[in-house]
C-alpha cells in the first residue's frame, strides 16, 4: 500500500522530477497532464469517476484532483454537475480538429467566408469553441475604408458573442455546463445560465445568432453555425459597426449566410436543417432561367430534342 504523500508507484506526490531520467519524461506534471487527457479520451463521453481514474493510472486522488482542476480551468476536461464523473473538453477536441489536415476548417471553409464578405462588404469571422471562449480561426476583412479591427487567435467569450452562441445552440448543454459558459462572462455584461438558455433555445428556432455590442462597444454581429453530425464545430459570423446592423440590415444579411454559405461547404459540413429547408424553399420558388426552363418544356411536353 502506497505511504500517505506519494503515488502509488511509490513517487513523492506532486513531484514533477519523478519521472524524470533516462527514457523518463522531463517534466512530471506536464506528463501527468497528458496521461489524463488520454484516459479521458479513452473514457468518452460518458467519462470517469475520479477514483476509478486514480487506480487506473495509479495516481494520488488528491494529486490527480489538481491536475484535473487545471485541465478544466483550460477547458481541456469537464465535469458532470450530476455524477462528478470527468470527460474530455471541448478544447481538447477543438485542437484536433483545426489541426488535422482532413478537417481543416480554415482551408475548408475560406471560400465561404470570401464569398460571404464580398456579398455583405463586411468582416466576416470563422470561430470554434475553446473552452468557454471561441478562438477566431479566420477571417476575410472588405476593402471599405471604415471596419471593425480583428485578428486571428483573438479569443472572446462564447456566451456573449454571436460565434459563441451559435456553437453552444447545437451542443449538448447540461445545467452544469450552462453555469460554467455564464460564469465566464464578463462583469459588464454578465448572462445568467437561464438566459443562456434562453439564448441558445431562440437561436435553433431561428437558425442564426445574435450580439448586439455586447461584446464590444459600438460592434453588432450575426453568426450561423456549421455543424457535423448534428453538433457545431464552427461559425460564420458577420461582424459591422452596429449602426449599420440596424433590423433591416440584419434580415438582408441573414438571408446572404443563408443562401451563400451551404452550397461552399464540404459534404461532411452543413448548416442547421431550418436553413437548409429554407434555402431549398427559395430555390423552388425562383424563376426558372434559360436552359432550366428550356429543360423543364421539354421534360412537360416528353420531348428530348431541342
Amino acid at each position: 500500500m502506497a505511504e500517505a504523500g506519494t503515488t502509488p508507484s511509490g513517487n513523492p506526490e506532486g513531484d514533477e522530477q519523478a519521472t524524470a531520467g533516462p527514457g523518463g519524461s522531463p517534466l512530471g506534471s506536464v506528463d501527468k497532464a497528458l496521461t489524463v487527457l488520454e484516459a479521458l479520451a479513452g473514457a468518452g463521453p460518458a467519462g470517469v469517476a475520479l477514483g476509478d481514474l486514480s487506480r487506473s493510472l495509479g495516481l494520488h486522488k488528491a494529486s490527480l484532483h489538481r491536475t484535473l482542476a487545471a485541465l478544466r480551468y483550460r477547458g481541456y476536461a469537464e465535469q458532470d454537475a450530476a455524477t462528478g464523473d470527468y470527460r474530455l473538453g471541448t478544447a481538447a477536441t477543438a485542437l484536433a480538429t483545426v489541426y488535422l489536415g482532413e478537417e481543416n476548417l480554415p482551408a475548408l471553409l475560406h471560400p465561404a467566408l470570401v464569398a460571404v464578405c464580398r456579398a455583405t462588404d463586411e468582416l466576416v469571422h470563422l470561430g470554434a469553441l475553446a473552452g468557454t471562449e471561441i478562438v477566431y480561426l479566420d477571417k476575410v476583412e472588405p476593402a471599405r475604408p471604415v471596419r471593425v479591427w480583428s485578428a486571428v487567435g483573438r479569443r472572446r467569450p462564447a456566451a456573449t458573442t454571436a460565434l459563441g452562441r451559435a456553437l453552444l445552440a447545437y451542443r449538448p448543454l447540461d445545467e452544469g455546463l450552462l453555469a460554467w459558459y455564464a460564469d465566464a462572462t464578463p462583469e459588464d455584461h454578465p448572462v445568467s445560465p437561464a438566459a443562456l438558455r434562453e439564448i441558445c433555445d431562440g437561436v435553433r428556432a431561428d437558425g442564426f445568432a445574435t450580439e448586439d455590442e455586447e461584446n464590444e462597444p459600438g460592434i453588432s454581429c450575426v453568426a450561423v453555425p456549421v455543424l457535423r453530425g448534428g453538433q457545431s464545430v464552427a461559425a460564420v459570423s458577420v461582424t459591422a459597426p452596429a449602426e449599420r446592423l440596424g433590423a433591416r440590415r440584419r434580415r438582408e444579411i441573414e438571408a446572404i449566410l443563408r443562401d451563400v454559405v451551404p452550397p461552399l461547404l464540404p459534404a461532411t459540413l452543413a448548416v442547421p436543417g431550418k436553413l437548409a429547408a429554407d434555402v431549398a424553399a427559395a430555390a423552388s420558388r425562383r424563376p426558372a432561367s434559360g436552359s432550366d426552363r428550356r429543360s423543364r418544356v421539354r421534360e412537360f411536353n416528353g420531348s428530348t430534342t431541342e
